[in-house]
């Protein structure tokens, strides 16, 4: 700014008011302080060729015409004035000089309008100029804002105060500008239309605190008690910055959640929630809520809240935890193994907070994991022992959930050692129990009469298949002798398992192969020898004991001994017990099998036990005979 010095107006107006026509030059508009003056700046011209001797003049107020007769401010004739001016006017200016500058003084709020003048050369040479100037008694000082004033951007403010009272000089200061600054600039400025204005400028940065501060510039005149205030509220315009936030709130799953955003800005900012990129909610406002109802796990995450305004954005993020139970647990697979490989199993669940997981097997925990949601069970070398179902189970405050899950666990079959043959009468029972996985195949051998029967010929053998154990039972019917040797034979993909058959009750063996019949033949023939040797001897003169006392004689064996002694689970394990009997009992006694020596492929076998009988039967004799 440039500190101007006045000059005086007249001579400004005498440089331009050599004309030859009527005209008056005089501002549109002038301003001063209730109780002070104004000099309002004027000057006016008439054609050269009149040459008055004396030049007069009128102001008038609100009208430029005599004939309504409005009041008069001035008149240089008589000097009579309407009573409202009385005292406060005269003029400044020389009329010959064509200068008719006017002082008002003392003014009051009714002295503001329009002031009109009319010059005067004598005779018919009157003329009322159009032009006037109006007055417009003020009581505050003008501060001027700069129509934006951003926050941390320099701004100007100006304080401006009338200064056209020669009389009265205005002094300014600024009030509530602490903080801000101190006024930079101070000096008396020329308006274009030749009015005086004085001027004070306060430079400062402000801040977003410094909106709707209110910043008064005071207006006083030096020896008076006139003192004139003005205010102004500045509207710093300011990014948004979020002051307003939920925390991260935790929620049970179908409960309601109101998350709040607020924001300080100017202008107030557009506040949107948002998630993974999806907007959710918005709206141009100091705060926004958004209300979710029934939380679900899926709205789990981070929310964000986003403002935004011309001059800039904020953001913040929020969490929302939704706590639930455990889901269903997922197992990798059903899982098939071959005996001896290592099996990994992966039990995996979601919830919030993560829960304990067991796996259990038979109620044996195996394995248990706390706060995560996986757990691996390892089991290197599998056995059939690990074959069967497993449970995983997933538990927090909020609850249980439990999958079921098996392993097969496949291997070679296992004859176990309940595996055995027993004969009765003329009937051979033969139980082979096999243990395998995937199901075996089971065939019986009889080496002694070159046959192989397997378990596809259902007239003679009956199996049954209980888990991984099958019984398969060969029944032979009218069976004048039994099979020496029985091999039982099981095999699947993974091998072949064979086991020759223990009789039960082998002592009793021989008598149930002899039958009845051939044990009373049997008899009768020992009592012959017992006899024939007896009568020898006593021709030889050999004294010799009595042949046989009652204690002496062999055990005989009647047909009811040749049963299986005690009831078929004297040969089963306690674990099968249910099986076999359903097999021997409870289903019936299976197909007979003739394989007697009418039978095609054993009809030319010799037969050797009918001689094989006699032979026993006299060695047994010879031995108690000596």
């Amino acid at each position: 700014m440039i500190f101007l010095t006045a000059l005086p107006l007249f001579w400004i107006m005498i440089a331009a008011s050599r004309g030859g026509h009527w005209g008056a030059w005089m501002p549109s508009s002038i301003s001063a302080f209730e109780g002070t003056c104004v000099s309002i700046p004027c000057r006016f011209d008439f054609p050269d060729e009149l040459r008055p001797a004396v030049v007069h003049g009128v102001w008038y107020f609100n009208s430029p015409y005599p004939k309504n007769y409005p009041p008069v401010v001035f008149k240089s004739r008589t000097q009579v004035v309407h009573e409202s001016f009385q005292g406060r006017s005269r003029l400044l200016g020389d009329l010959g000089l064509r200068n008719c500058t006017l002082l008002l003084s003392n003014l009051s709020p009714e002295l503001g309008g329009k002031y009109y003048f009319r010059g005067d050369l004598g005779g018919y040479n009157q003329y009322t100029f159009s032009e006037h100037s109006v007055l417009d008694i003020i009581n505050t000082p003008n501060i001027v804002v700069p129509p934006e004033v951003v926050a941390g951007t320099e701004v100007e403010v100006s304080c401006m105060v009338p200064d056209n009272c020669p009389e009265l000089r205005p002094e300014l200061s600024w009030l509530g500008h602490d903080g801000l600054g101190e006024p930079a600039v101070l000096g008396r400025l020329r308006e274009d239309e030749g009015t005086w204005v004085l001027v004070s400028l306060l430079h400062f940065v402000p801040t977003r605190e410094a909106n709707g501060h209110r910043l008064g510039c005071q207006a006083s005149f030096l020896n008076t008690t006139l003192q004139f205030e003005g205010y102004a509220s500045l509207d710093v315009k300011y990014p948004p910055l979020i002051v307003e936030m939920n925390s991260s709130v935790e929620a049970i799953e179908g409960s309601h959640v109101s998350l709040l955003c607020g924001a300080d800005s100017n202008p107030p900012p557009l506040l949107t929630w948002m998630r993974d990129g999806t907007v959710l909610q918005e709206a141009v406002a100091e705060s926004l809520s958004l209300e979710l109802d029934e939380v679900t796990p899926g709205e789990d995450g981070i929310y964000a809240c986003l403002a935004e305004n011309a001059y800039g954005q904020d953001n913040r993020t929020v969490g929302l935890s939704v706590m639930y139970a455990p889901w269903k647990p997922t197992v990798n697979v059903t899982v098939v193994a071959v005996e001896g490989e290592t099996v990994s199993i992966l039990c995996s669940t979601q919830s919030n907070p993560d829960p304990i997981l067991t796996i259990f097997k038979e109620k044996q925990i195996l394995a248990t994991v706390i706060y995560e949601s996986e757990l691996q069970l390892e089991l290197p070398a599998v056995t059939p022992e690990d074959d069967g179902e497993y449970w995983c189970v997933a538990e927090n405050q909020y609850g249980q959930r439990a999958t079921a899950f098996n392993l097969s666990v496949e291997f070679a079959p296992v004859i176990l050692l309940e595996s055995h043959c027993a004969a009765a009468r003329d009937t051979v029972q033969c139980l082979c129990v096999v243990k395998s996985n995937p199901e075996p195949s089971v065939a019986f051998e009889l080496p002694s009469r070159n046959v192989t029967v397997n378990e596809t010929e259902r007239e003679f053998v009956y199996s049954e298949r209980s888990g991984h154990l099958l019984t398969s039972i060969l029944t032979l019917r009218g069976q004048s002798q039994a099979p020496q040797r029985v091999i039982c034979t099981s095999r699947n993909l993974y091998g072949t398992k064979s086991l020759e058959l223990p009789f039960q009750g082998a002592h009793r063996l021989m008598w149930a192969k002899i039958g009845p019949v051939g044990a009373v033949v049997a008899f009768a023939i020992l009592i012959a020898i017992v006899c024939y040797i007896t009568q020898t001897r006593r021709k030889k003169n050999v004294t010799e004991s009595p042949s046989f006392s009652a204690g002496d004689n062999p055990p005989v064996l009647f047909s009811s001994d040749f049963r299986i002694s005690g009831a078929p689970e004297k040969y089963e394990s306690e674990r099968h017990l249910g099986s076999e009997r359903r097999l021997l009992g409870l289903r019936g006694e299976p197909p007979e099998l003739d394989l007697s020596y009418s039978h095609s492929d054993l009809g030319k076998r010799p037969t050797k036990d009918s001689y094989t009988l006699t032979e026993e039967l006299a060695e047994y004799a010879e031995i108690r005979v000596k």
